[in-house]
């Protein structure tokens, strides 16, 4: 590891001349994976100097966990520390305003991101929420894609991964930030976490190394402790969930939750995206159930094959002294956008109403970053090229350019709605693909999707006798001698005489 001579120990008086600290979301592949969302440009917070702290294994740094907050997430990262001012700089000269390369740990109480949402300032703000150091690494003496980030909680590795495949290179990161801001001499950049990141106690140890070759930044040692003030009840308190247990814990399992009711196993999962929507038709026929298909919509994506659990939202007619009250702000069309989670799919009902649109390309992409597996609606979306740009699959009536008021008035979510001459209940089963989009109630899921590939092995059996110069008369459907045949195809692979 580097010598003495090699590096430089980062000190509380350069803390003091930091005049910006920016963080980025989402970097590394493995942390993009683990929260299901794939960024197409680096987005950013800021920082306040005062979370700045120092620490090490001789000198554990010691950061409070807020009195009645549960949620304290550790998130090791590599911190780059400018030497000259950087002000509109292109891509390729940008590391070379880089002065030094260490470790941080960007803190938070995931207790508090509800209160200022997006900007982190309560959640991720708070004194000695943003350890840095203990030694700094000459950025001019290593290779920014051939770094090695990793986090140790109690002595425990728990994040180990490189700068070799980053989303956005460092060297992106500061040509973009200096397009509209000047990053100034002593400004450090906290350039994102890979998976792993999760939630530390008190009395709990979080190390944080950052290695280059032969250098080291040395263990960037923190040690947690309860706060012993509680917080002012004249501002907002912690409000732990399940939602932000699973996200700081990085999944349900870790966090010690139950999966979510009726949720979709990996193993269902995988065999409903085995047989077409097709195959399912004719098995829910047989069922009973003729009235399942969401009709009359056109894909973004008519490639892509879908499946995921139903979220809904409902539009009434527009009425305007109720768009007055129910249109505005974060209206029940924000509230179904901005809950919905990874690999649900948000139904809309528009009564089939084309002109205006339902959603655009804002709110799509919001849907997007969520893990949304699709947007479903039987009226219009506006935007529709940039919607259409979207991996993510929107089926809907046709585009149109109006704003959603002039139609609708979005009313409530999460209820038993009409889409596509459709009835969808939350929590019902979606399954999409070129010929059509259906519903699933879930109680039928398992039994439906096992005969639906028992009958899809029998149409491959009878696709391959008519390649074969077979005629369809009792081979479709199969007649007792075609069953036994059958039976010999599926135990020898070759049909019996």
């Amino acid at each position: 590891m580097g010598t003495a001579s090699q590096t430089t120990a980062l000190t509380s008086e350069l803390l003091a001349r930091t005049r910006k600290v920016i963080a980025v979301h989402l970097n590394y592949p493995s942390r993009a994976a683990q929260r299901g969302r794939t960024p197409l440009q680096p987005s950013y917070f800021l920082k306040p100097p005062t979370s700045l702290a120092l620490g090490s294994v001789q000198t554990p740094g010691v950061v409070e966990r807020p009195l009645g907050c549960e949620l304290l997430g550790f998130e090791g990262e590599i911190a780059l520390i400018i030497g000259t001012r950087a002000r509109r700089v292109a891509p390729e000269d940008a590391w070379s305003h880089v002065a030094w390369v260490t470790a941080s740990n960007d803190l938070g109480v995931y207790d508090l991101r509800y209160a200022d949402k997006g900007s982190n300032v309560r959640s991720k703000g708070g004194d000695g929420f943003t350890p840095v150091g203990p030694l700094l690494i000459p950025a001019d003496a290593v290779d920014p894609a051939s770094l090695r980030i990793r986090t140790w909680h109690n002595d425990h590795l728990v994040q180990d991964d490189t700068t070799a495949d980053l989303l956005f290179p460092f060297a992106r990161l500061i040509a973009d930030l200096s397009q509209l801001l000047t990053l100034e001499e002593g400004d450090m950049i906290l350039t994102g976490t890979p998976a792993g990141a999760s939630v530390a106690h008190p009395d709990d140890l979080v190390d944080v190394e950052v290695t280059a070759g032969s250098y080291s930044s040395g263990r960037l040692r923190t040690q947690v402790v309860e706060g012993s003030t509680p917080l002012a009840d004249f501002g907002a308190g912690p409000k732990p969930d399940d939602t932000q247990r699973e996200e700081a814990y990085g999944s349900r399992d870790a966090a010690g939750l139950a999966p979510l009711k009726g949720a979709l196993s990996p193993d269902l999962l995988k065999k409903l995206e085995s047989v077409a929507t097709a195959t399912l038709s004719s098995q829910l026929r047989r069922r009973g159930l003729n009235n399942v298909s969401i009709d009359g919509l056109q894909a973004t994506r008519p490639d892509r094959r879908v499946v995921g659990l139903a979220r809904t939202l409902r539009f009434v007619p527009n009425r305007e002294d109720l768009f007055t009250t129910h249109g505005g702000g974060f209206n029940a069309q924000k509230r179904a956008i901005d809950s919905v989670n990874e690999g649900e799919i948000l139904v809309m009902e528009a009564r089939g109403e084309k002109g205006t649109g339902t959603v655009g390309d804002i709110l799509a992409m919001r849907a997007q970053v969520r893990g949304a597996a699709a947007i479903i609606t039987d009226g219009g979306v506006r935007d529709y090229s940039a919607v259409a740009d979207l991996e993510m699959p929107t089926y809907f009536a046709n585009p149109h350019p109006a704003v959603l008021g002039r139609r609708h008035v979005p009313w409530d979510t999460d209820i038993t709605i009409a889409c596509g001459g459709a009835t969808v209940q939350p929590g019902d089963i979606i399954v999409a693909d070129a010929d059509g989009i259906l519903v699933i109630p879930p109680a039928l899921a398992e039994e439906l999707v096992e005969d639906c590939i028992l009958q899809e092995q029998e149409e491959t059996f009878i696709l391959e006798m008519v390649k074969q110069g077979n005629g369809v008369d009792g081979l479709y459907p199969m007649n007792a001698d075609w069953k036994a045949k059958y039976a010999q195809w599926v135990a020898t692979g070759t049909p019996g005489d």
